[in-house]
């Protein structure tokens, strides 16, 4: 088979493609607008992709292209809906990079409550302000909501119970195994603002969707306490950015970020967000799973995923199922 990369991808993620008979290219500048030429060059069977965008417009001259794998868990840089009618499945890698991202949310949380790149700064300027940054609420015994119960989730809350923190849980079906066995509070949707309102720290961890896009706006903060954190390692549109502007200038909430709305879909380049520059939020660029422990795995998932499609013709982990359509040229 024949697979295109677009992406900056893992020599080993490549070996172990070549292993199992494929012909792989990859380009790791491709973005959608010369997807079409590329196809029509290669005539991918799969396309693998990260962070690179994948839009309808480039799918329409797909060829022969059958499969699409985002190496990673979220796929909303991909328009699934668009393949499954031109009969392109779109898979996943679920689960595979939650501890790097359960890493990074603990890291923001802590960064958040300690001001550690404030402090930086102002050290990296020449100025000593201890008595400033020498006050911190500390999270031992402060109550964190973590708002999804997937893999990631389950993984902060773990964190967060190390650091002897009380946890409470959004999960739809209050059934969590794991949260059940770890002793956390289980929290229904209809009780979230309530939730809200006792948490000290949140932590968003939800799929962005027609239901989470801008969930966490006015009513949200509202509801928050002054000086509270929130954390967002899952996707930028589930916050509404002109809301948590409003809340930091009055209630003095903190955030940290690692996801953002209209984040560019290049690699390098020119941009600033309205909440970038804050002094009560961290940024990062959305690197929650860029460990090299994630990306191995991944690039495994990746391969087990296509070694299936190549000796069963079933999509492991497929997104849009249940709309896929026949494809044209099978």
């Amino acid at each position: 088979m024949r697979v295109l990369i677009a992406d900056k991808y893992e020599a080993e993620g490549v070996a172990l493609l070549e292993e199992i008979g494929c012909a792989v290219t990859v380009q790791p500048t491709l973005e959608g607008d010369g997807m079409p030429a590329a196809f029509a060059d290669i005539k991918p069977d799969i396309l693998i992709v990260r962070s690179t965008k994948v839009p309808k417009a480039a799918l329409e001259g797909a060829g022969e292209l059958r499969l699409i794998i985002r190496a990673g868990a979220g796929y909303d840089n991909i328009d699934w809906k668009a393949a499954a009618e031109l009969g392109i499945a779109v898979c996943n890698c679920p689960g595979m990079n939650a501890a790097a991202v359960a890493e990074l949310a603990m890291g923001l949380l802590i960064a958040c409550d300690r001001r550690i790149p404030q402090q930086t700064a102002e050290l990296a300027g020449g100025h000593w302000f201890k008595k400033e940054f020498a006050k911190a609420r500390g999270l031992k015994g402060r109550t964190l909501l973590v708002m999804g119960a997937g893999a990631i989730g389950f993984g902060v809350a773990k964190r967060a119970q190390a650091f002897d923190m009380h946890v409470m849980v959004l999960e739809p079906t209050l059934s969590v195994p794991w949260a059940k066995a770890l002793g956390l509070e289980l929290v229904a949707p209809d009780d979230l603002l309530d939730a809200v309102e006792r948490a000290d720290a949140i932590s968003v961890h939800v799929p962005v969707n027609d239901k989470t896009r801008g969930m966490v706006g006015e009513d949200f903060f509202a509801r928050m306490k002054p000086g509270a954190i929130i954390v967002n390692t899952s996707r930028g549109p589930i916050i509404d950015d002109a809301a948590l502007l409003r809340a930091i200038e009055t209630k003095g909430i903190r955030a940290g970020l690692d996801v953002y709305n209209d984040q560019p879909a290049g690699k390098d380049e020119q941009w600033k967000p309205p909440v970038a520059g804050n002094p009560n939020i961290v940024n990062t660029h959305h690197i929650g799973a860029s460990t090299d422990q994630a990306q191995i795995a991944v690039a495994e998932e990746v391969a087990r995923i296509t070694k299936q499609y190549q000796a069963t013709g079933r999509f492991e982990h497929c997104v849009n199922a249940e709309t896929l359509k026949a494809p044209a040229h099978a």
